[in-house]
């Protein structure tokens, strides 16, 4: 698979995910597993900013609400940047 296709394919993760936030544990992981194309394709600083966020995103995954540590919205908008800015360096 395609850097391209990796990133649509966590963009739909993505989508996903915002109406189904108990996911957010699989998402991560197969984001680590399913993305090894596309951060091949991205500066390094890429992939250090992605598994942060799915490490951020695994951590909310703990909490039942919103915590003052973890806004599930928030990781999410974080998470849609970073494919639109991966989206933009790969274009």
């Amino acid at each position: 698979m395609n850097a391209a296709t990796q990133l649509d394919h966590l963009h739909n993760g993505l989508t996903h995910l915002r109406s189904a936030p108990h996911t957010a544990a699989q998402f991560a992981q197969d984001t680590r597993h399913r993305a090894v194309d596309l951060l091949s394709a991205l500066p390094p600083r890429y992939t250090t900013v992605l598994h942060n966020l799915l490490d951020r995103l695994e951590s909310s995954a703990l909490f039942a609400e919103e915590s003052c540590s973890f806004s599930h919205k928030e990781l999410l908008d974080s998470l849609q940047l970073w494919v639109d800015k991966a989206r933009e360096h790969l274009a």
